[in-house]
């Protein structure tokens, strides 16, 4: 089995866009359709994130979509569903706070599943480190809606805090859009989520290439979509 903790690892360190499934701001489209957009776009980190499917449903999408991931040489990390991460051989999984902590998660997924872990503030960052966490989100920095039960926006200053205090790679996330990416690169970001900006884009690829270019001005990331 590919060593999926070293493939997300990697690629949240080299930067670029880390792209979330978001259906309900699909416009219409399903995870699948999505997906493959991203990925022929040139995107290489996906995170399936779905809340309100049947397990069977997402098991079957899921299944595809490892397929679809790995024939592009991209990495695939399940949202929550450890027991599905598990089924389809996905490279990663992602938890929140109040999931399964990493101690108990990594009983399930050995050496090989990269671990992240949504935070909030240091204390949880802090702990992310202590707990062996493979990578962690940092957010909401803005104000998001794609979450029912998302906490307050974090604002840029703990942004700064990860930059200077914290090893792990991380993916900044919430209320990300084109016109404040290049604050947030700034701020020392290189893996970003931007959800809605994508998934809700009537062309994904033209979106994720628009970004792509925002990205190499603003942050001089050569890797956000790595064009065929």
């Amino acid at each position: 089995m590919t060593d999926g903790r070293e493939l997300v690892t990697g690629l949240m360190r080299e930067g670029g866009l880390y792209c979330l499934t978001a259906e309900p701001f699909s416009l219409g489209r399903g995870n699948v359709e999505v997906v493959r957009a991203m990925l022929d776009a040139g995107v290489r980190l996906i995170q399936y994130r779905e809340k309100r499917k049947k397990a069977g449903e997402m098991y079957r999408e899921c299944k595809e979509l490892r397929a679809m991931t790995r024939a592009a040489g991209a990495a695939l990390v399940v949202n929550d569903h450890i027991d599905l991460a598990l089924l389809v051989e996905a490279d990663g999984v992602h938890v929140g706070q109040e999931d399964l902590p990493v101690a108990a998660v990594r009983r399930l997924t050995g050496p090989r599943v990269a671990i992240g872990l949504s935070t909030h503030g240091p204390d949880q960052a802090r702990a992310a480190v202590a707990a062996g966490a493979d990578s962690i989100g940092v957010g909401p920095i803005h104000a998001t809606r794609t979450k029912e039960d998302v906490c307050a926006p974090v604002g840029l200053e703990y942004l700064d805090f990860v930059v200077r205090e914290i090893d792990l790679p991380f993916a900044a996330i919430g209320g990300i859009k084109t016109h404040n990416l290049p604050q947030v690169l700034a701020r020392g970001a290189r893996t970003v989520c931007l959800v809605t900006e994508i998934v809700g884009a009537p062309d994904i690829g033209a979106r994720i290439a628009e970004l792509a270019t925002v990205m190499r001005a603003a942050g001089g990331i050569d890797a956000p979509a790595r064009m065929p």
